[in-house]
C-alpha cells in the first residue's frame, strides 16, 4: 500500500464476511433510530448514514423499508426471549428484561413503545406476544390446568407490558429496586395460584 493510500473499513475482511457486517451495522444503528427518545423515526437513508454505509449495502441485506423495520425488531425480540431463556428464577427474569430494556433503553423502547407509531411492529409484536406468554406459561408449573396456566401467563404477560412501558416511558417514579421487586411479586403472587 502507498503512502498516499489508507486502509479501508473492510480492510483484512474476507469477502465473503462482509455483508453479515454490514447487515449488523445496519441492525445496530436501527435499534437507535427505531428506540429514539422522540420515538421512531427511520427512513433507509438516515439508517444508512447512521451505519456509515450506503443504499446500495442496504438493499444488499433487505427487500424495503418494512422488511428492515421487522428484522430489527426480531434481533431485539430473539435476544429479550433467549436472555429470559437462561432465567433461573422469576426475579432472574426480571432483573434480566430490566437489564436489557433499561439499561439499554433503545431496545426497551423499540421492543415496548415502537410499536405504537409503527405499523410494521405493531404487526411483529404480536407475531411475538405468544412467545413471550408461552415461556413464562412454561415456568407456571404449580398450576396444573393448561387453560388456567395459560390464562394466568397472558395476563401477566400484560401486567409486565403496562409496567415496561410506563417505566420506560417515564410514567412511574419507582426506583430500580422498587421496579424490580414489584414486578418479581407480580410473577411470584401470579406462579403461587
Amino acid at each position: 500500500m502507498s503512502s498516499g493510500q489508507r486502509r479501508g473499513r473492510w480492510s483484512g475482511v474476507p469477502v465473503r464476511d462482509r455483508p453479515a457486517l454490514r447487515r449488523d451495522d445496519l441492525i445496530t444503528a436501527g435499534i437507535e433510530l427505531l428506540g429514539s427518545p422522540g420515538g421512531p423515526n427511520l427512513t433507509v437513508r438516515a439508517a444508512c448514514r447512521a451505519a456509515g454505509l450506503t443504499e446500495r449495502y442496504f438493499y444488499e441485506s433487505f427487500t424495503d423499508r418494512d422488511d428492515y423495520v421487522a428484522a430489527i425488531y426480531d434481533e431485539v425480540g430473539s435476544a429479550a426471549m433467549a436472555s429470559l431463556a437462561k432465567s433461573e428464577s422469576m426475579r432472574d427474569a426480571v432483573e434480566r428484561f430490566v437489564a436489557m430494556m433499561v439499561d439499554d433503553p433503545a431496545r426497551g423502547r423499540l421492543l415496548l413503545l415502537a410499536p405504537e407509531a409503527e405499523p410494521v411492529l405493531a404487526r411483529s409484536g404480536a407475531r411475538w406476544m405468544p412467545n413471550f406468554i408461552e415461556l413464562l406459561q412454561h415456568n407456571l408449573t404449580r398450576i396444573t390446568d393448561p387453560t388456567t396456566q395459560a390464562m394466568v401467563a397472558t395476563g401477566l404477560i400484560g401486567a409486565l407490558t403496562a409496567l415496561f412501558t410506563a417505566y420506560l416511558d417515564g410514567r412511574l417514579s419507582a426506583t430500580r429496586e422498587q421496579f424490580i421487586d414489584h414486578c418479581a411479586e407480580l410473577l411470584l403472587h401470579g406462579a403461587s395460584r
